[in-house]
């Protein structure tokens, strides 16, 4: 027979799925992430919550399993990392192109026999979208007195890229020791930034496959799960009941740690920064 639907039998769901999601999380942790927008964060959790919360009344309402429905709002708030990742390597690897193309542009600014200082203003127009803001913001911090190589570290903070480390690198060292060569320099990264970017383009192509596989185990366990329950109810009946529900828990967390793990395979690793926390002095 289902299981009445009192508030222990949700509570002691809520707790036991919550719990597993704490223990996989102190074991695997999370990634650092750039901040976003409060506006774009509150619009997100509302969407999410809003799909989480109707999502679980449906389980609920169906399978009448509270552990299940818990299960359910995990895996919507998660989704999006367990089968995403595509993106955020896209990303960098459009910063990565638009640094190479800066990188070039301001070789052949300073190659016009202008100075560094006034190199960079200049280079705002060639620049790419993802890094105007960017560059803007340090002539901004220029104009207001602030030394060159300590605007330059801030850029690099803002920017949180180990390939524009590089680059920035070798033009902090060059407004501190003002020698020659800079514009050698400057074309060898510029190379450099575009053979890593076609590495890139190329581990991406074949981590794709990997994704792909990804998205299908997790959408087909999750479509035969729901087949069974629906369609075969005798076949599950040993989940319902207090003891049931609990072997559930188990059984759902090992499918959680094994579709993060199959995420872990396709997650792009960013490598790590050459200049870290270089802009806080100013």
């Amino acid at each position: 027979m289902p299981i009445s639907m009192d508030p222990f039998a949700l509570l002691s769901g809520a707790v036991a799925g919550g719990g597993l999601f704490l223990f996989f999380l102190s074991l695997y942790g999370l990634r650092p992430r750039p901040p976003k927008p409060k506006r774009h964060l509150a619009k997100t959790l509302t969407t999410r919550g809003a799909v989480a919360t109707v999502a679980a009344a449906l389980v609920l309402i169906i399978t009448e399993w509270p552990v299940m429905a818990v299960g359910t709002v995990l895996l919507v708030f998660a989704w999006r990392g367990l089968t995403g990742g595509a993106a955020e390597e896209r990303d960098a690897m459009y910063r990565l192109e638009g640094l190479a193309a800066w990188t070039e542009s301001l070789r052949d600014t300073i190659a016009g026999a202008a100075g560094l200082e006034q190199a960079i203003p200049s280079s705002i127009r060639a620049a790419a979208p993802t890094l105007r803001p960017h560059l803007r913001a340090m002539v901004d911090r220029l104009h207001t007195r602030m030394a060159l190589p300590d605007a330059l570290a801030r850029f690099a903070d803002e920017l949180d890229d180990p390939s524009a480390d590089l680059v920035i690198a070798a033009l902090i060292l060059n407004s501190r020791l003002r020698g020659p060569g800079l514009r050698d320099v400057l074309g060898a990264l510029a190379v450099s930034a575009r053979e890593e970017l076609d590495m890139r383009r190329r581990v991406e192509a074949e981590r794709r496959a990997t994704r792909r596989s990804v998205q299908i185990v997790v959408i087909t366990a999750l479509a035969f799960a729901g087949l069974l329950v629906v369609f075969n109810p005798d076949y599950v009946a040993e989940y319902q009941g207090y003891l049931g529900q609990a072997v559930l828990v188990v059984v759902a967390g090992l499918f959680g740690a094994g579709f993060a793990w199959m995420r872990r395979l396709a997650r792009f690793d960013k490598p790590t920064r050459l200049l870290m926390g270089g802009g806080e002095r100013g």
